[in-house]
């Protein structure tokens, strides 16, 4: 699955513009009183304004070259504090064959740099924003994840790709995920709880399927125009 547009609120945009373009060095592509959009490399990152949700946050993650896990984790900790798991910046997912690094942007949304090996995506070059490759993990949390799987499967054909029914499904592949977990837990690797928050999502189809898709606070569109 492609991602190919994460749509996030903020009440404060400001802020949120001055950490992505001049903190992390991220091109803005377009930008309105109320909104701004930026480039992660293949995809793009909407971030509107809407002081009527109470201080949303978010999990996305973005991935990056297989072998530049270490770059990553010292270019960003050049710029902003790195969340610790057990006393490191590096985590390890030997079940994903993968290694990630976390941090908080402006407004508290819990961003992840996951270097996924399964992929073939090594690259030479000295790491830096355009080592962003594209948006692959949308966090959604539900009341109940098997019911929101069961939308998921009928309307996109998307399978878990890892986890359960109960607590934690990741359906789709290692280029695009929807993160789907119970809003009884927090999100990892912090004690932030995964609250719902209303967000849209465009993923690239061949066919409209049976989009566009509302569930609960959450759209997902597609690339093609009904």
């Amino acid at each position: 699955m492609n991602i190919l547009e994460l749509r996030l609120f903020t009440n404060e945009l400001s802020k949120q513009k001055e950490f992505y373009s001049n903190i992390l060095g991220l091109e803005i592509s377009s930008e309105e009183n109320s909104s701004f959009k930026i480039k992660i490399g293949a995809s793009k990152l909407t971030f509107i304004e809407n002081n009527s949700i109470d201080n949303p946050y978010y999990h996305y993650a973005i991935n990056i070259p297989e072998n530049q896990i270490n770059e990553a984790i010292n270019w960003l900790g050049s710029k902003v504090k790195l969340i610790e798991y057990e006393n490191s910046p590096l985590v390890n997912f030997p079940n994903w064959n993968a290694h990630s690094v976390y941090y908080y942007d402006a407004c508290g949304n819990i961003v992840e740099l996951i270097a996924r090996h399964n992929l073939n995506n090594k690259s030479d070059k000295e790491f830096s924003v355009k080592s962003f490759l594209n948006i692959s993990e949308v966090g959604m949390p539900v009341e109940n994840v098997k019911d929101f799987y069961n939308v998921l499967n009928e309307k996109l054909g998307e399978k878990l790709w890892w986890g359960n029914f109960e607590t934690f499904a990741a359906i789709g592949d290692e280029e695009g995920l929807f993160i789907v977990v119970t809003s009884r837990r927090n999100w990892f690797p912090t004690d932030k709880p995964c609250k719902v928050f209303p967000l849209a999502v465009k993923i690239a189809v061949k066919s409209s399927l049976s989009l566009p898709l509302k569930y609960s606070e959450y759209l997902i569109t597609s690339n093609i125009s009904p």
